[in-house]
């Protein structure tokens, strides 16, 4: 089945993207277009979200914004508005945002809005 993508709602931000059990989903900057550059010692810290079948658009997701990427190790990530989608090692528990505005790897990782966009409030 394909990897589900909610609106979640964090108190000090605005509704965001959530994938899986609730887990927060955030961009990186550095990705331009679809093509993941986070790979080896990045992909340890900021695992992709992958998906064994199209993405599907839960509560508040907008199902014309997901899509999918093809890993170079084969696997297929999901993305939103054009945006390979990551989860953050430090977050534990669904709705934590540990992530947010972090410069790692190169550049920063953002939480998503529903519309796509970068919610850069830390």
């Amino acid at each position: 089945p394909g990897q589900p993508l909610n609106c979640a709602t964090d108190p000090q931000l605005v509704p965001i993207l959530a994938a899986g059990a609730g887990k927060t989903a955030y961009l990186f900057v550095a990705d331009k277009g679809t093509a993941s550059t986070c790979y080896t010692s990045c992909a340890q810290f900021w695992p992709p979200v992958l998906t064994n079948g199209a993405p599907l658009a839960g509560s508040g997701a907008d199902a014309s914004l997901l899509g999918t990427t093809k890993r170079t190790d084969g696997m297929t990530e999901v993305t939103y508005a054009g945006h390979p989608l990551y989860y953050f090692l430090n977050d534990k528990a669904a709705g934590d945002t540990k992530g947010q505005g972090v410069n790692g790897f190169g550049a920063l990782w953002w939480v998503m809005s529903p519309a796509g966009a970068a919610v850069t409030t830390k």
